[in-house]
């Protein structure tokens, strides 16, 4: 991943379009309902101005390179785990939220050192590294020699890791690969596409709801109606995926579609548990960074294997 690379990708520039395209008929349709029928479109307009923002800062650091990429991706595992540090009440305990930043740091220079032939990055370190953030956050209380109340404390800055950094991180990896650009435009493009056809689709078709005590608005039809989305749109990017056969490709999908809705879903118990309704305010019309990424959470490492294996690597 380079400029150099970037300009000379049919893949970074086709997505390019299509995200350019996608913007400017999304903006239309928006106007449209706003200014000409004069309704209320305040939320899919601060949505919408808030993509404005997010797809040129993505499209850069793509496009600046590897490192930019990784290091990106990191800076975004950091404030969302601030976000959820915040939220869960762990930031009051300032050695193990440190030391979890330490490992998603960690995690970031792993996969900017220099990758071996297999274009994984330093993949067996990478594996281990919550091994030794577990085993820091538990030195850490011991070194306290103040047992009460640290087995909550552990837990949620190790749930954090493993679910914000680790998991989150495998994009890094996916920057090393030898399709990187393919990888990861397709990888998040489709999970915002999910996204949106899990919303379009339970707002068209929705009658039963699939989980009500944990996101009352998502339904059983809007699951379904974007899964089987997300199981198609690989056929139609192809380029971006080489090598990937029929079967692959839609099992790529698959992935995405049931990921994303794993990652969305968990997010919704975490804030229903500790009593939020958005983990923060940065992003305009999205909530927080947290709040963003959380479909691409599960996605993320489940598509990186399912790559790792297509590749037969």
């Amino acid at each position: 991943m380079s400029p150099s690379a970037a300009l000379a990708s049919d893949v970074f520039r086709i997505f390019v379009l299509l995200t350019t395209g996608v913007m400017v008929i999304g903006g239309a349709i928006v106007s449209v309902i706003r200014f000409g029928f004069a309704k209320d479109v305040s939320h899919a307009w601060d949505s919408y101005r808030g993509w404005l923002v997010m797809i040129p800062i993505i499209g850069a650091s793509l496009f600046a390179g590897r490192e930019v990429a990784i290091c990106f991706f990191g800076i975004v595992a950091l404030i969302a785990f601030i976000e959820y540090a915040r939220a869960t009440g762990l930031h009051r305990d300032l050695t193990k939220t440190y030391i979890v930043l330490a490992g998603i740091v960690g995690i970031s220079v792993l996969a900017i050192l220099r990758e071996p032939a297999n274009g994984a990055g330093l993949y067996p370190p990478f594996v281990a590294i919550p091994a030794f953030v577990s085993a820091a956050l538990v030195l850490a209380s011991i070194l306290r020699n103040q047992p009460e109340g640290q087995l909550k404390a552990i837990a949620l800055a190790l749930f954090g890791f493993v679910y914000i950094g680790w998991m989150f991180g495998h994009l890094a990896l996916l920057a090393n690969t030898r399709n990187s650009y393919g990888y990861l435009l397709y990888l998040i493009f489709a999970v915002e596409l999910n996204d949106v056809a899990a919303y379009t689709c339970g707002k068209l078709f929705g009658r039963r709801p699939l989980c009500t005590n944990v996101s009352p608005w998502k339904t059983r039809e809007g699951a379904l109606g974007a899964v089987v989305i997300s199981a198609l749109f690989p056929l139609a990017v192809r380029f971006a995926l080489p090598g990937f056969s029929i079967v692959e490709c839609v099992l790529a999908g698959l992935i995405v579609g049931i990921g994303g809705h794993l990652g969305d879903l968990s997010i919704s118990v975490i804030k229903r548990d500790v009593g939020v309704k958005v983990m923060g305010t940065l992003i305009r019309g999205h909530g927080g960074v947290f709040d963003r990424i959380d479909s691409l959470i599960y996605a993320a490492p489940l598509f990186f294997y399912f790559a790792r294996y297509a590749e037969g690597s």
